[in-house]
């Protein structure tokens, strides 16, 4: 059984001689910052959450209540329904949360303090090449390759803790395909690759992106793309510009991160092989025109 419990009542139950049990299910850096005292920390987003209920409540039948931030945050109602799943017969979840019971003045247990989020110092910096990676993904209406291209160098620019700009240089002749490793299909594959029919590796072995602006996207989130970036992909010795957007941010120790997903029209860089566009009989030969690159850096 699970029902909502509002703030009134928690106060009354816990302040009772057999109070319920109290479970405290967000972050547990949020617990030692603050909680409702008496609640046990039992992150609900870790995988462990259910078997550490077998210590924090023993006893399925007891009266139970677990809270989360605030009534627009998931965690509780998601603790909630994992109890009554894991055979908790008496759930009560406290949908307002924390910042319902700070607001009504109810008594909480302080801790320590959070520590402010990093941010990006202003100027270059370069590219971590050890963590970055760019993966490439091809394909017709039948099949597809997916593989792993190298990088050389790389520089983002930033202002006021905003990209302003920044340089990135790709390996062409560096490419593997994942899906083709260990077969004798995949030098044969990757010479194509390099060949003038598709990068010419030979005369071009590089490609690049400059970064010319990045505007933030307004009304989006953590885990959501809140960049969108002009910038020049160069190919074959030709430039063209490309429009993507980014979910960037900090790591903890105050690197710039971002992953990005750009898909582009090969044949604006005369990249013409089985393209239904300039060859109107290709058979099994047709590859589509668009090429996709997920980044991370």
């Amino acid at each position: 059984m699970k029902e909502l419990i509002q703030t009134e009542d928690l106060r009354k139950q816990l302040e009772s001689k057999h109070p319920p049990i109290l479970v405290d299910v967000r972050l547990e850096d949020d617990f030692r910052t603050a909680h409702i005292p008496g609640a046990i920390s039992n992150c609900v987003f870790e995988v462990a959450f259910t078997e550490r209920l077998a210590n924090i409540a023993p006893q399925q039948a007891s009266p139970t209540v677990v809270y989360g931030a605030n009534s627009g945050s998931y965690e509780a109602r998601i603790a909630a329904e994992k109890l009554c799943r894991a055979g908790y017969t008496t759930v009560y979840e406290y949908r307002d949360g924390f910042v319902a019971w700070e607001a009504a003045g109810a008594p909480i247990k302080w801790g320590e303090k959070q520590v402010p989020a990093p941010q990006i110092s202003d100027g270059a910096h370069l590219i971590d090449l050890a963590e970055s990676r760019v993966e490439w993904t091809g394909c017709n209406l039948l099949s597809k390759h997916c593989g792993q291209v190298g990088l050389k160098s790389g520089q983002l620019d930033f202002a006021k803790a905003q990209l302003m700009g920044g340089r990135i240089v790709i390996d062409l002749e560096n490419i593997v395909c994942l899906d083709l490793q260990g077969t004798e299909l995949h030098e044969v594959l990757i010479n194509h690759l390099k060949s003038d029919d598709f990068f010419d590796t030979e005369r071009f072995p590089e490609a690049s992106v400059v970064i010319d602006s990045a505007r933030r996207i307004d009304d989006t989130g953590p885990g959501r793309p809140n960049l969108e970036i002009s910038a020049d992909l160069t190919l074959k010795g030709i430039s063209a510009p490309v429009t993507f957007r980014a979910t960037a941010g900090v790591t903890p120790n105050g690197k710039a991160a971002a992953q990005v997903t750009v898909s582009f029209d090969r044949t604006l860089w005369n990249i013409n092989y089985g393209s239904a566009r300039f060859f109107h009989r290709i058979g099994m030969h047709l590859v589509n025109d668009l090429i996709e690159l997920d980044t991370k850096s």
